[in-house]
């Protein structure tokens, strides 16, 4: 019993420490889907920011570098999860 409370309490110390380390009351919603949830972000502007990098990606799907561009923009700006729907 004292070995449970013991790690409950460096989780509860853990979670004061660090920003993000989630607590009992976060959803799924707000708990990302990777890791860090700026992955997916990152990758696209990586993408986007490297021109050689975006080509490659473009010749590889057989679509205009434009387009992919603008795919990989709106991937960015949506969340990373749908929210669930609201009940009445």
């Amino acid at each position: 019993m004292a070995d449970k409370l013991r790690a409950t309490q460096q989780l509860e110390q853990l979670q004061a420490r660090y920003v993000g380390t989630g607590h009992a009351d976060t959803t799924k919603l707000y708990q990302p889907l990777f890791p860090p949830h700026r992955i997916p972000k990152d990758t696209y502007a990586s993408y986007i920011g490297h021109p050689p990098l975006l080509e490659y990606m473009s010749v590889a799907t057989g679509e205009p570098m434009a387009k992919m561009r603008t795919r990989f923009i709106e991937k960015m700006i949506q969340p990373v999860g749908k929210p669930p729907e609201k009940e009445d």
